[in-house]
This record gives C-alpha cells, sequence and structure tokens, in this order.
C-alpha cells in the first residue's frame, strides 16, 4: 500500500481545509513526521486510519464521529477525510464524513446532518490501471459498518 495524497477537513486540531502530500514528502524514499506536542502528528495518522477504517485506533475512537469534528471548524463546513492510495497496483481514493451536526436552514439551533441513515457516508473512487486522468472507473458510496451507531 502507498499513500499519495491526504485531504483534510474540520477533523480533529485541523479547523480549515489541510493538504498532507505523501508523493512529495517521499520523493527521497523515507520521511518523518516530527513537530511539537500538539501540532497533529498523530491527528494526521488519525485521518489515515479513519479513511482506510471508520474508526481510529485506542482510547480517541470513544463517540467515533461528533468526536472527530474540529472544535476550530467553522459552524457550517463538513468534516471530511479524503485519501487517496494505491493498493495491489490500483489507485483508490477513499472519501469518508462522519456525522455532524449543521445549522438549521430555519430558525436556531442545529440538526444531525447525515448522507444515510447510519450517520456517515463512505465513497471509493478506483481508476483503471494506466490511466493518468482523475476520471474514476467505479465509484461507490456505502454506509460503513463502523457508522451504525
Amino acid at each position: 500500500m502507498r499513500l499519495h495524497r491526504l485531504d483534510i477537513t474540520a477533523f480533529g486540531p485541523f479547523g480549515g481545509f489541510q493538504t498532507v502530500d505523501f508523493d512529495e514528502l517521499s520523493s527521497a524514499g523515507l520521511f518523518l513526521l516530527h513537530g511539537p506536542t500538539g501540532a497533529g502528528k498523530t491527528s494526521v495518522l488519525d485521518a489515515v486510519c479513519y479513511a482506510l477504517y471508520g474508526s481510529v485506533p485506542g482510547v480517541r475512537q470513544s463517540g467515533q464521529g461528533l468526536g472527530l469534528r474540529s472544535d476550530h471548524a467553522e459552524v457550517g463546513t463538513r468534516t471530511e477525510v479524503r485519501l487517496e492510495l494505491t493498493v495491489a497496483g490500483r489507485r483508490l481514493e477513499l472519501t469518508r464524513q462522519p456525522p455532524w451536526a449543521r445549522p438549521k436552514k430555519r430558525g436556531a439551533g442545529s440538526t444531525p446532518a447525515t448522507r444515510h441513515r447510519a450517520g456517515c457516508a463512505s465513497t471509493t473512487r478506483a481508476q483503471a490501471p494506466g490511466r493518468t486522468s482523475a476520471a474514476p472507473t467505479r465509484r461507490s458510496a456505502r454506509r460503513s459498518p463502523s457508522c451504525s451507531a
């Protein structure tokens, strides 16, 4: 498995949109996640785990979904993790959106925003071998088993 790109929106400590380009980082063959305490190193790994498995490891997994949303995000920003990777020669794009409370369209307060009954969305896009364009050959949206709350 090779990671190519990670896009994080309103996830963990990242209130806005952040991109990690693993292809650029690994151009020398090896890279290191380094930074002071609280810089977001573990959150980057959590985002990769969430994109792959629909959950984060360890004690951080309690409340899977609402607990993953950044406290620093704008009220109307949807929490999303998108990971591009290659597995067994197939390039994939995985997108997960945990449940979140969006502002009501009318009136005050918030309401649960979900795409599926279970409360989160998972999308996989596969690219045909040898294709250089970003156009997917297959797209499937499904409920993640870990989202059944």
